[in-house]
């Protein structure tokens, strides 16, 4: 194996593929990138953890093909600091390469690539596309509420559901839950649910990628496959039954806000300086006629805000941790949104004014009377 390429080509795929490389794992061969260069002077690089899998491709000038295993981190972190000149790396005896540029060279050990394991074959004629802009905005507005206890099993995942008319994301951690929606032809309904911390890294992956293609998606029934210009991702979907959204949205209210986003998040933003001094960021919201009050108290002081509303129904005091309503707040765009509320102990819906882009379901915390 031996070719050039330029340094920050390299650099920017292997950090692309470097996203499925763990250090937990205790399979040594998983903590490597896989380099195969073939007679088309393409370099293709692939890491994997099992769980999820990362190929991608660049254009190479490629002088003898061949396949290696390197480890991720040395050899990312040597590219990553050699100068933005072509490289030339070439295959030595025992199982080691030669990274030469410019006044530099380094010899690294590696691994027979042979013992790497293979991407997963998915059928790639069963896939659907969509917009690149619309996925990553619907996969920033509900991952963050999923789980990260990787203990609570299915909800450290989002469920991706296609019905006949709309592509539907949903995430809950049992504190609160987000629903987004895009209206979609689906040719078959199919409900899947991926890790979110995959989706996270698949978010990065198409920010990182400056083309504006679509993205191709192919779900089976076990795995998926992300199809991302020139990279592929292959992951394993999370196995059992989500829970049935549906029935835990509310189906009336007792009172009802129109207000202006912005306003509210400066406020609460405000509010919970304190609020984290305090016991769970806990902030007060009591609905007053034409006003929401928010407040908070803590042994450092306290805080009073005021936000104009325009209200249906009766008044209200409810307490929430400012931390759930700011990150459905900073991932929404609509200049005002809705907010309905039945009880002080019952879960305030957030959604649009008009249309069912997305809901947000947050359940509030016990506030003292006094």
């Amino acid at each position: 194996m031996k070719f050039s390429c330029n340094q920050q080509s390299l650099s920017k795929a292997l950090n692309i593929v470097s996203k499925a490389v763990t250090s937990r794992t205790t399979i040594p061969i998983l903590k490597g990138i896989r380099l195969v260069v073939d007679n088309n002077n393409i370099l293709k690089l692939s890491a994997s953890d099992l769980d999820l899998s990362i190929e991608t491709q660049l254009e190479i000038n490629a002088e003898e093909p061949g396949s290696i295993v390197v480890s991720a981190k040395l050899f990312s972190d040597i590219i990553r600091k050699l100068p933005n000149e072509d490289i030339q790396i070439t295959k030595a005896e025992g199982n080691s390469i030669i990274i030469k540029c410019l006044a530099s060279e380094f010899t690294i050990v590696g691994q027979p690539a042979d013992e790497f394991p293979n991407i997963s074959e998915i059928n790639e004629e069963k896939k659907f596309s969509i917009e690149k802009d619309i996925l990553k905005d619907m996969i920033k507005k509900t991952s963050f509420a999923a789980s990260i206890d990787e203990s609570k099993g299915i909800i450290i995942g989002v469920m991706i559901e296609m019905e006949e008319d709309s592509l539907n994301m949903v995430a809950l951690d049992g504190f609160r839950m987000a629903i987004t929606r895009k209206a979609m032809k689906n040719e078959e309904k199919k409900k899947i649910i991926i890790s979110a911390r995959i989706l996270n890294e698949i978010n990065k992956i198409m920010i990182e990628n400056e083309d504006n293609q679509d993205v191709d998606i192919v779900l089976e029934d076990k795995k998926s496959l992300f199809l991302i210009g020139e990279t592929k991702i292959a992951l394993r979907l999370l196995e059992g039954d989500f829970i049935k959204y549906k029935d835990i949205l509310p189906k009336e209210h007792q009172c009802k806000l129109t207000i202006n986003r912005a306003e509210l998040l400066n406020s609460i933003e405000r509010a919970s300086l304190l609020a984290k001094e305090g016991k769970n960021n806990l902030i007060k919201m009591s609905i007053f006629r034409d006003k929401l009050i928010i407040t908070s108290r803590s042994e450092e002081g306290t805080v009073k805000e005021e936000v104009f509303i325009d209200k249906d129904g009766t008044d209200l005091d409810i307490g929430f941790n400012s931390k759930y309503i700011l990150d459905v707040l900073k991932v929404v765009n609509d200049e005002e949104i809705i907010m309905e509320f039945n009880t002080s102990v019952s879960p305030c819906l957030m959604k649009p004014v008009e249309g069912n882009a997305f809901e947000y379901l947050v359940l509030p915390v016990r506030i003292s009377s006094n």
